[in-house]
């Protein structure tokens, strides 16, 4: 296909995509949940309803430019919609990797909220609405307010977003193309991680810049000859065989709790592909070549980890319903991780809850 035509189909789906690219805000709300066997017809009821929610509670300031992105997992995928005659292609459960020295767990999600707005009341206000209306039925497992940092900046000091791509190349790097099922669709990958900020401030700026892979004062990408080949940077530049860098969009934001020395980066990368970003993971915690980690990994530790798709607006508002004869008893909708080429599946998905300090919590 002609590279004019590849871009109006790119630009075809993400105009009936939810919106997702939108400019950086002041504030965000990340809201991960389990659903319980039964709730769905409520969570169904739901979906067709956030966009008009999200309207309602905007409407009220609306320089406020609230947003709200829906992404559904893959084990409530086929609870939701079994028996379509199609599922997103690029859809499973998160697989976690295991690296020699670092993990990044796979820990349970169904729905996900990605809520942003310049102000984080708004984004209050709607989590609250959509939880409200999922009482009983939904359980939030994870909840992390975001805030912006100074100039864009995550709580290591470092510029985050930089290689964000724009206009078109944004396009190109989220929706899924008017030739496929799912077009206007996309895939989001979120993890929470937490910053040893002890041992980080421990280092010279000149070590910090080292490990990622750009300056910190005015976020320049050190030269290849200079960049080390286990920093941030270099480890998460991923190029195609005709050498043509392929991209995914971050929203991240720094949250923290400062009484109990809690500092983090929640990730959320959207992208046509979920390969794309496990390729990034796999090279972080496994390394290229194995063992060649992210050094970043020595002072960041992952938490969290779940994969969602995210379908188009028109599908979100006006869901398919499941065939009955085609949905699985509440016993065996539970998935294991099927890791990829290089990585190994670090937790199954089995008994419902994350296992993780203050964030372990029984599904519903």
């Amino acid at each position: 296909m002609p590279a004019e035509q590849q871009n109006a189909a790119a630009s075809a789906a993400a105009a009936a995509s939810q919106r997702i690219l939108t400019p950086l805000t002041e504030a965000a709300i990340f809201l991960v949940l389990t659903v319980a066997p039964g709730g769905e017809q409520t969570v169904r009821e739901l979906l067709a309803d956030v966009s008009a929610l999200k309207r309602s509670v905007g409407f009220r300031i609306p320089e406020g430019e609230l947003t709200c992105v829906t992404g559904i997992g893959s084990v409530l995928w086929d609870r939701l919609f079994a028996g379509q005659p199609s599922r997103p292609a690029d859809l499973h459960p998160f697989p976690g990797f295991t690296g020699g020295k670092h993990t990044a767990p796979s820990t349970p999600g169904d729905l996900l909220f990605h809520i942003r707005a310049h102000r984080l009341d708004l984004c209050f206000e709607l989590a609250t609405r959509l939880t409200d209306r999922l009482d009983g039925a939904a359980k939030v497992i994870d909840e992390v307010h975001g805030f912006r940092s100074f100039d864009e900046r995550d709580l290591l000091g470092f510029v985050d977003g930089t290689e964000n791509p724009e206009g078109q190349a944004a396009i190109d790097a989220v929706a899924i193309t008017a030739d496929d099922a799912y077009a206007g669709g996309s895939y989001v990958i979120v993890q929470k991680y937490t910053h040893d900020m002890r041992a980080w401030n421990a280092l010279s700026v000149e070590e910090q810049e080292r490990v990622m892979g750009r300056t910190k004062l005015d976020d320049i990408e050190l030269p290849d000859d200079v960049k080390p080949a286990n920093s941030h940077v270099a480890l998460n530049t991923i190029e195609d065989e005709h050498g043509v860098q392929q991209q995914i969009m971050r929203f991240n934001m720094p949250f923290g709790r400062v009484g109990a020395a809690e500092f983090g980066t929640y990730f959320i990368g959207y992208a046509k592909t979920a390969a794309l970003i496990e390729q990034m993971l796999t090279n972080m915690f496994i390394g290229n070549p194995p063992g060649n980690y992210d050094r970043v990994l020595d002072f960041s530790t992952a938490v969290t980890g779940s994969l969602f798709f995210v379908p188009d607006a028109d599908f979100l508002d006006d869901p398919p319903e499941a065939d009955p004869a085609a949905v699985d008893p509440p016993a065996t909708l539970a998935s294991t991780a099927v890791a990829p080429a290089g990585a190994t599946a670090t937790l199954e998905i089995n008994d419902g809850s994350l296992q993780i300090g203050s964030l372990r919590e029984d599904r519903p």
